[in-house]
């Protein structure tokens, strides 16, 4: 999970009703039904957005290999940015999304007066500081120029990192809510923001760059081998989870694809699929 392009949240979404109405047939959603919640249609189509990878892959494997024999007809709806899925999801465009963690969601709401909630957390991608003109951290100094994700929590979760390994000093007190304003001592860092789907493309561009795991994927980067810098799994509140429009948490598909998205096979899936680290199953209810 990642960050936002830099367009207006209705702009993205005029963009994607265009786009709904101009390429997909009446049949791809089920979001249009009058009935939501518990009262909706067991047997409709459940249409989820998510970010191609990892969380389109978790769900087709989902939507192949298990979501029939539950009785669940699902549709995978794939989204290169953080903005439309949410969109969509608030707008009843589909149904549910699957790409984000708390603390993205819960800014999102904030500053977009939207009402979505998590269901159930799936999996964790650690953040990683890659580079290709440096071979480690200690190597980053005065006039170094480094990349982050421009929205505040990834940022924030980005700067972070940074601190804890001796990239940058935060302000005291500061953890992963940071700010650029909350860097206390750059070392000399020049900082570059950007939207995080945009930054594996401009690695080459800058001494180095914090990128999200599932961009980084995305890239070809592997974790383990690629990063200069990995976050730690233990203890992180970053997990990614299954989110609908509050309200539709009784959904009858919906409970049907979270316990579907808790499974020893999507735990199986997840461990071989990605097996350098990139991604790790993190099941289990949302705290927070």
């Amino acid at each position: 999970m990642r960050t936002t392009i830099k367009i207006t949240t209705a702009v993205a979404a005029a963009a994607f009703t265009l786009g709904l109405s101009a390429c997909s047939a009446p049949s791809d959603t089920s979001s249009s039904s009058e009935k939501k919640g518990k009262d909706a249609d067991p047997e409709a189509t459940l249409v989820v957005a998510a970010s191609p990878t990892p969380h389109a892959d978790i769900l087709n494997f989902v939507r192949d290999n298990l979501a029939k024999k539950a009785g669940l007809n699902l549709k995978v709806r794939e989204f290169s940015d953080y903005v439309l899925p949410n969109t969509a999801t608030q707008n009843g465009e589909v149904d549910a999304n699957f790409f984000q963690h708390k603390p993205y969601l819960d800014d999102f709401n904030k500053k977009n007066k939207t009402d979505i909630v998590p269901v159930v957390n799936v999996e964790l991608e650690p953040l990683g500081l890659y580079s290709k003109k440096v071979k480690k951290v200690s190597d980053l100094s005065d006039g170094s120029t480094v990349a982050v994700p421009n929205d505040a929590t990834n940022e924030g979760r980005a700067l972070k990192l940074l601190a804890d390994n001796g990239v940058i000093k935060l302000k005291d007190g500061v953890g992963a809510e940071a700010k650029l304003s909350d860097v206390e001592d750059k070392k000399g860092i020049k900082f570059t923001e950007l939207a995080a789907d945009q930054i594996p493309s401009r690695l080459a561009d800058v001494d180095a760059a914090v990128i999200n795991g599932n961009f980084a994927i995305g890239a070809k980067l592997n974790p383990a081998k690629d990063s200069i810098a990995l976050e730690k799994a233990d203890g992180n509140p970053y997990a990614n989870f299954l989110a609908v429009k509050k309200g539709n948490e009784a959904d009858p598909r919906i409970a049907k694809l979270a316990k579907l998205l808790n499974s020893d096979e999507v735990k199986k899936f997840i461990e071989q699929k990605f097996s350098n680290g990139a991604v790790l199953p993190a099941f289990g209810p949302v705290k927070g």
